[in-house]
This record gives C-alpha cells, sequence and structure tokens, in this order.
C-alpha cells in the first residue's frame, strides 16, 4: 500500500512538473521586431507610448518577469519597435489593425595601406584627394563590431569640429588613451554588442577598427604587419568624421541592433553609412529589414554602402541588393605577400602567407606529403592527420574554407608537420590569401596545387621547400574579382545589375583591436595593424571614396554619387586587358558589377543617372508586390494602380538589364550635365554582333550645368539569340568624359 501511494505521489508529481514546464514553455519570451503602419497626422502620444499600446495586457510569468518588454522604439527608418513577446502575445499583435509584419529576430553575419594609392589616391597638393580636404566635414556611420578609439588611426590632427548638424552622443567612458574628439565624433552600442562588452562601444572583435580605419582611418606612418606591407597606413577619407554604432558581437548582429543602429544615425545626421554585414540574397524587399530602414536613410539624403557578401563565385547568391543602396563587390590588388615553393624536380609556384621569417632558412628541401591521397576528405584538407605520415614533413592541403586557413595551418603544426602548402579547391581559382600562419605556408592557387599533387604522385620521395620573399609590388594580374564576393543576378529584383562596383577586399591592411585570436603585436595596441579580406573590406572603401565626392559636391544625391561611382569605373585592368575574374577568364558584370572602382574619374563624372524616392516607388510598384508591400518600403499609403509604375529596366539606373525575347525592348534615361555648361556627348555602343543597339537621340547637347537630357536606348537580336546571354557597355563620350553603362541580356534560363 505503501509503495502504491509512493508511486501515485511520483506520477502527480510528474504531470505537476510537466504541467509547469509546458506553461513556462507557453510563456517563453521571443525577440520580435513589430512593423506598423504609419500613424494618423495629428496623433498627440508620444512614440513609445502609441508603441506600448499595440502589446497584450501585461501577465505574470513564472519568472516574474512583468508583460511583454519594449526594448527599441524605432522612429526614423522603420515604423514600429523591437519587443519580447510569448507567441501567443506574437499572435495576437499580428492581428490588430495597423500591423503589418512580426519579424522574429535574426542574426546577420560580418562580411568579413596599399589601396589609397592603388586606387589613385595621391598627396599631390593640386589632387582631387588634397581637393576634397580628404572628406573634410563629412560624416560617415559604421555599423559594425565598435571601435579601438586608442588607435592612432583615430588621432585627430587636422581635424575640425564636428559639423554643426551633428546631434550624435558618445557613449565610451573612462577610456585610457582615447574616447571621442574630432575624429570619432560619436559612438553607440546597442543590445547583446554592448551587454557582452565590459566597455560598450569599444571593439573587442577588431572587424569594426578595420573597417572604420578603411574608411576614414587618419594618416599613420610606419604601419605593417608583421614587417609586411611597410607604409604610411590611411583611410579613403582621412579627414572625414567617424560615428560609430556597435550593433555586433564577435560572431554575429542582431537584425534588432541593427534597425536600432540604423534609426540612430539617420537621427543623428551622418552622410554616409557603411554596412559591412551579410545579408540574405533573395528576400522580397518588402520583407527584408535593411532593405526597408535604408530606404528611409536614401531619403534622409543619405549614402549607404553595403557589402555584396561572400558567398560566391556561385551565381545569384548577392545580398543587400535594393537599388538605392551600393552594393560592393570585393577585387584584389597588385600587392602580394610573397612566398614560393620549390618543389624537388625545380618547378616553382608563388603563393602568399603572412608568416615571414626574418631569419629565412628556407630553401632546404623537406619531404613532401598528401594525406588526401587516399581520397578522404577529412585527409584532403588536413582535418584528419596522422602524425607518423606528416611529422617532419611539408604537407600539401586543400583549402577548407576562407576563414580557417590558419587552423589548418595549426593542425599540421600540432601533429609535427615542418610546413604547409595549402591549395586552392577548383572553384576557388587563382584568389590567395595573405592569412597569418603559425608555420612556414604558401598558399597556392587551384592550377599550382593540381601540378604539385601530380608531381607527388609521380616520384617515390617528393620534396618542397617555401622561400618567403615578403612585399612584392606589381603583382599581374590585378585587378581581380575575387573568387569569394558574391555573384548576381539579385534574386529580389532580376532586372537591375547587382552588385554595383567592386572596391579593393583582398589582403587589406588597416588598423585592428587585439583579441584573442590576435595577441601578437609587437609595439602594444597603439601600433597594431592586421590584414583581412572580403567584401567587409571592399565596402568601407567605397564609403571613403563616397565621403570624397560629398565634400566636393555636397548638393548631390545618393543616387547621383552611386551613379559617379559605377559610370567611371574601370573594365580593364592595370595590364589595359579585360578584367579577370578568381579563374582569369574576363569577369562578368554579375560578378564585378559596373567595374572596379576609380576614385580620380568618379568625383568628375560628367553626367549623372539620378533618382529620388519617387522614382522607386514606381519601380517597386513595377516589382508587383502590390500596395501594401510598397507602403511597407516607402512608409507611405501607395495606390499603385494612380501611378505611373515602371519596369526594372526603365529604372533611371546607371547600368540596364534587359530580357530580351523576340521583340525588340525600348527603355528610357535621363543624365543630368555636372560637367562643363557647354558640353555636346555623342553615344557610342559597345556590343557583340548578335545585338543591335540603337541610341535615340545619338548626340547629347548640354548648354548649362545641371541640365537635364533624355534618351532612348532600344535592343533587339540581330541574328540568332545568344542563349548564354550578351554583355556590352553604352558610352556617352565627350572631349573630356566618357560616361560609361554596362549592358546586360540575361542568359535565356538565368538563376534568380
Amino acid at each position: 500500500m505503501r509503495t502504491q501511494r509512493s508511486l501515485l505521489a511520483l506520477v502527480l508529481s510528474l504531470l505537476v512538473s510537466s504541467a509547469l514546464l509546458a506553461v513556462s514553455c507557453a510563456q517563453e519570451r521571443k525577440n520580435y521586431v513589430v512593423h506598423l503602419e504609419p500613424r494618423e497626422d495629428g496623433s498627440v502620444d508620444s512614440v513609445e507610448l502609441w508603441h506600448r499600446s499595440f502589446l497584450p495586457e501585461a501577465t505574470t510569468d513564472a519568472a516574474g518577469d512583468d508583460g511583454p518588454r519594449i526594448i527599441y522604439s524605432y522612429s526614423h527608418v522603420l515604423t514600429g519597435f523591437a519587443a519580447r513577446l510569448t507567441d501567443e502575445e506574437a499572435e495576437t499583435l499580428r492581428k490588430k489593425e495597423g500591423c503589418l509584419r512580426l519579424y522574429p529576430e535574426e542574426f546577420l553575419p560580418l562580411a568579413t595601406t596599399h589601396s589609397p594609392g592603388f586606387l589613385g589616391l595621391q598627396l599631390a597638393k593640386d589632387g582631387f584627394w588634397s581637393r576634397s580636404g580628404f572628406g573634410r566635414g563629412v560624416v560617415i556611420g559604421l555599423l559594425d563590431t565598435g571601435i579601438l578609439p586608442s588607435h592612432p588611426s583615430f588621432g585627430d590632427a587636422g581635424m575640425p569640429p564636428p559639423p554643426k548638424k551633428w546631434k550624435g552622443t558618445c557613449e565610451f567612458k573612462a577610456i585610457a588613451g582615447g574616447g571621442c574628439n574630432n575624429k570619432i565624433i560619436g559612438a553607440r552600442a546597442f543590445g547583446s554588442a554592448a551587454v557582452n562588452s565590459t566597455a560598450p562601444p569599444v571593439d573587442d572583435a577588431g572587424h569594426g577598427t578595420h573597417t572604420a580605419s578603411t574608411a576614414a582611418g587618419n594618416f599613420v606612418q610606419n604601419a605593417d604587419v608583421r614587417g609586411n606591407a611597410h607604409g604610411t597606413a590611411s583611410g579613403m577619407a582621412p579627414h572625414a568624421h567617424l560615428a560609430i554604432y556597435k550593433v555586433c558581437t564577435r560572431s554575429r548582429c542582431s537584425i534588432m541592433d541593427i534597425i536600432a543602429g540604423l534609426d540612430a544615425a539617420v537621427k543623428d545626421g551622418v552622410d554616409v553609412l557603411s554596412f559591412s554585414i551579410g545579408a540574405s540574397a533573395g528576400a522580397p524587399f518588402n520583407y527584408d529589414l535593411v532593405a526597408i530602414a535604408t530606404f528611409k536613410a536614401m531619403e534622409h539624403g543619405i549614402f549607404v554602402s553595403s557589402a555584396a557578401g561572400n558567398d560566391g563565385p556561385t551565381a545569384a547568391t548577392v545580398g543587400n541588393g535594393a537599388p538605392w543602396m551600393l552594393t560592393v563587390a570585393a577585387g584584389t590588388m597588385d600587392r602580394a605577400i610573397r612566398t614560393t615553393v620549390r618543389l624537388g624536380n625545380g618547378q616553382e609556384f608563388d603563393g602568399e602567407s603572412l608568416y615571414q621569417p626574418r631569419n629565412n632558412t628556407a630553401g632546404r628541401q623537406l619531404p613532401l606529403v598528401f594525406p588526401g591521397l587516399n581520397g578522404d576528405p577529412d585527409s584532403r584538407d588536413c582535418s584528419s592527420l596522422v602524425e607518423a605520415e606528416v611529422s617532419g614533413k611539408v604537407v600539401l592541403c586543400e583549402s577548407r574554407s576562407i576563414v580557417e586557413h590558419v587552423e589548418q595551418g595549426q593542425t599540421v603544426s600540432a601533429y609535427g608537420g615542418a610546413g604547409m602548402i595549402l591549395m586552392n579547391k577548383r572553384v576557388e581559382g587563382y584568389t590567395t590569401f595573405a592569412d597569418a600562419h603559425v608555420l612556414p605556408a604558401s598558399h597556392v592557387s587551384f592550377a599550382a596545387g593540381s601540378k604539385i599533387m601530380s608531381y607527388i604522385k609521380s616520384t617515390l620521395k617528393p620534396t618542397a621547400s617555401v622561400t618567403f620573399r615578403g612585399t612584392v609590388m606589381g603583382s599581374s594580374p590585378a585587378p581581380a574579382v575575387a573568387f569569394f564576393s558574391s555573384r548576381g543576378p539579385n534574386k529580389a529584383s532580376p532586372g537591375v545589375l547587382k552588385p554595383d562596383i567592386t572596391g579593393p577586399g583582398m589582403n587589406i591592411l588597416a588598423a585592428w583591436a587585439p583579441n584573442e585570436m590576435h595577441t601578437e603585436f609587437a609595439d602594444g595596441v597603439s601600433l597594431s595593424f592586421f590584414m583581412e579580406s572580403g567584401t567587409s573590406m571592399s565596402t568601407p572603401h567605397l564609403s571613403g571614396i563616397a565621403a570624397i565626392i560629398k565634400s566636393l559636391h555636397p548638393t548631390w544625391s545618393p543616387a547621383a554619387i552611386k551613379s559617379a561611382i559605377m559610370t567611371s569605373s574601370d573594365v580593364a585592368d592595370h595590364a589595359g586587358v579585360p578584367l579577370k575574374d578568381e579563374q582569369y577568364r574576363s569577369a562578368s558584370f554579375y560578378s564585378m558589377g559596373a567595374g572596379y572602382v576609380n576614385p580620380s574619374r568618379a568625383v568628375d563624372p560628367g553626367l549623372v543617372y539620378d533618382l529620388h524616392s519617387n522614382d522607386y516607388i514606381a519601380y517597386l510598384c513595377g516589382l508587383g508586390i502590390g500596395d501594401d508591400g510598397v507602403k511597407e518600403i516607402s512608409h507611405r499609403r501607395v495606390s499603385c494602380g494612380k501611378l505611373k509604375a515602371i519596369t526594372e529596366a526603365e529604372l533611371n539606373y546607371p547600368s540596364l538589364v534587359v530580357k530580351l525575347l523576340s521583340q525588340p525592348i525600348t527603355v528610357h534615361r535621363t543624365v543630368t550635365n555636372v560637367g562643363k555648361a557647354n558640353s555636346v556627348y555623342t553615344a557610342v555602343v559597345d556590343m557583340p554582333k548578335e545585338v543591335a543597339v540603337t541610341v535615340h537621340p545619338p548626340m547629347l547637347h548640354f548648354s548649362r550645368v545641371y541640365e537635364k537630357q533624355t534618351f532612348t536606348v532600344t535592343v533587339r537580336w540581330a541574328g540568332q539569340p545568344a542563349v548564354a546571354g550578351v554583355e556590352g557597355n553604352l558610352k556617352w563620350v565627350s572631349d573630356v568624359h566618357v560616361v560609361r553603362s554596362p549592358i546586360v541580356i540575361p542568359p535565356s534560363k538565368a538563376v534568380v
């Protein structure tokens, strides 16, 4: 009987526990971004009170938490708020009148000195860089992992005070050696990025410091990384101001914090936003919170530079693809941190590595082994090694991923390997990284790796040596598109070419904040620099270049600045041959955008293709997302039936994508003269013979500055339609300027 009572008590206890657990799970709160319809005019309630009116009545859960709590009240880039809600509360809120959509919290990834000179930014007194004041007076806002304010890149020597319009705040506490000054004029941290830092918004990851100094770091002499790439470091706009919005931790960026940072940046009065954060490819713009928020930033006249993403070379992977943003791809430069592999048969192959020992004892041939000969994928990339097989030898490993190269070398070293040759996979082609390896190493191309592998198979006793040659300038071909840079077409709007532009994104030297991953700085924190690669690095290059243009042309719209950057870009490398991709084939516009940025021409483009919010609304109506979808993006009530909707091809964009079928297609474009008052431009079309392009009128005559002229472009097949697609250019040529726009006819079965 006693046993039965004990068993009954146990069962009741389990039932009660299960019930309590079910209640607890039902009441578990999750983070949401709540998008609301705009308020009716005349409301007197504060924004936060209005937001609270949408929350269900507060209840007390088992943890004693009094109901849902608002995390952020957004006011400038999104009509809505972020809050903690139970599933039941979220469902109730979805049904409330005025609620457009709920977005569960998601996390976006970070898109991870020679470049000014490589891009033609010189210190000549009569040069455009000097004439712009190096970006003087322009405020660049960076959404990233924060900043290390004590770094000399952020000293304010030669900097003016913040502009009078500036409304931002500085959250730096008592920090030894740095804080806000005339360079860093604002700094804030949001959400988990603030909670997880002992000194918000100080950078404890390195990424934010790197991107900030790339965009606007001041001049610092004697910068290098482990003795390599020595020189004077500076950002693209070294006298622009910086406003820092820490929205990311070391590993991720909450969409709630990102929108809060964008909201604050618009309120504070930034001129340029630099967004080195990845975004998922393909979401319709009315489901994309970053696209929605940056639309409002564009309406405030803010230029947004954003990362295309690091998911290349696969097609249709480009993110941050809204046409009101500049979407930046990553390319190489002509500087290499050279290593050379010499095989026992005398063959030599150049590679790269930041590991460049001063006591260079290389040249001694050591046994060479490739664990992957057995066909095991884990052995092929050196994830699984046998010490007896690699100890004292040079080990050939296939690249695992762009963020694991150093880890692969650590594995080889742990098993006693004397050195490593890191070979690319086939899709990675010729893109090689100068990584901070822990042992003698050389990162070589797929072509070189394949020949090394063949040599290993051809002899019973293969050997190799690694020689360290330091910094080499003038490597070729350069520039080229990096393999990891995400490609178009843009799934959300395939009729608008994305990415827009390519900038330096490979092996970029810039300021760094030390962390547990990088602690080996020779002269302490104050002189720490590091090399990183990614569209995270190319994006702030374009942010700084946009700041230079903004400084010289303060009244230009974001679209005009974008047009100037795109139509002046290069499609030939420094040897004068077409730009190449990672396979050393001619790069497509879907990989490089309009081309590789050329700042010296971008500041004086001659003509620009301008756009404003109403133009984008007509385009959004043409996308077929409906009145509600357009309203979600534009923050205003829209009736597409009463507007003249336009197709993607009709958007007055600096590039042209035409899905050409059997009938000719005619589109309109309008250009604004920003060059000389009396100018004449002649249309020059460069297209393959399969396509005929007619431009009317064929000449444009301008009598004054800021005069607008409209023309039409008619595209038709001149022969058999090309299934693989066709690319070419339309150029407006004057005696001073060449204004080039890509023309793309996508493949008949394009990936979207």
